[in-house]
């Protein structure tokens, strides 16, 4: 994927001499062949787009930031981080909106969206069973990580029909689809307004799907997204990324311009999973050193 776009896929082959006219028409359709298949392929030819990892960068650090203030206010009683939390609330659907978009657009330049989703589902399942043993009140049931397996995982098996559906076609539908949905937390879909339909009653155990107000206390913590309306803004990302397997990207997405961003997006994973607990240990020693806030017991 760190390719050069301007490079010839044909250079290393100039030094072969053409003896005869059949070896020579030969030797054009094997180049011919040979640049086809280069250009069919994104890994062979599209760079890096920069921009892409410093977006989702910049996902992670709100995302560290406004996970921070929620365990300042709601597992420290810390009255700054309820004040900074509601400041930084209205942000949240914003830059998580990033980050689902930009793992949408990551899958076309994948080969193995199932295997990556599976194994994310791993992880995502560990970490639901590591805060139900050390904080069982926020339990993470469902959160983004679940989230995007299982969106990786349903682009997998779907991408050979999700081939079929014209660029354009398939983005207006996500779109639209994402704001029919966008109410579905106050327990109905529609446009205000115009029409509105309840979303029905579903079982616990797939809240996953969407959520039902009757599980809101239980189901509440620092991470959670359902599949509605959330997968919409997935899936535009997936018909977005059309555009950069092909390397249809401006120019100006493949130059990079701030490094600790892009590091943190090519890290995002990683930095997830730890940012977590490294926040959690860094305000029980603030609050049992100077005595502040509700310190929780470690286990």
């Amino acid at each position: 994927m760190d390719g050069n776009l301007n490079s010839n896929p044909n250079s290393n082959l100039q030094t072969i001499s053409r003896p005869t006219a059949r070896a020579g028409q030969a030797y054009n359709k094997h180049v011919e062949h040979v640049d086809r298949v280069l250009r069919s392929s994104p890994v062979a030819h599209v760079p890096r787009i920069h921009t892409m990892d410093e977006l989702r960068g910049f996902a992670v650090v709100c995302m560290i930031f406004y996970h921070a203030f929620y365990s300042m206010a709601y597992l420290f009683a810390l009255p700054l981080g309820g004040a900074l939390l509601r400041f930084f609330m209205p942000a949240e659907p914003w830059f998580a909106g990033l980050f689902i978009l930009i793992s949408g657009i990551s899958c076309q330049l994948s080969h193995s969206n199932l295997a990556r989703g599976f194994k994310l589902l791993a992880v995502a399942l560990a970490l639901t069973c590591v805060t139900a043993l050390l904080l069982p009140d926020e339990i993470i049931r469902f959160g983004i990580l679940h989230f995007l397996a299982v969106c990786m995982i349903l682009f997998g098996a779907l991408a050979p029909l999700l081939k079929r559906v014209p660029l354009w076609v398939g983005l207006v539908v996500c779109v639209l689809f994402y704001i029919l949905c966008r109410p579905v937390y106050q327990g109905w879909l529609g446009l205000p307004g115009l029409f509105a339909v309840p979303t029905p009653e579903i079982p616990f155990a797939l809240q996953f799907l969407w959520p039902d107000s009757r599980y809101a206390g239980v189901l509440y913590s620092a991470d959670y997204f359902p599949l509605l309306p959330w997968l919409f803004i997935f899936f535009a990302g997936t018909f977005v990324g059309r555009w950069a397997k092909q390397g249809r990207f401006p120019r100006v997405f493949y130059k990079r311009r701030v490094p600790f961003l892009s590091w943190m997006g090519r890290h995002a994973l990683v930095l997830y999973v730890v940012h977590q607990p490294v926040i959690y240990g860094l305000l029980w020693v603030v609050c049992s050193i100077f005595g502040i806030g509700s310190v929780p017991a470690l286990f």
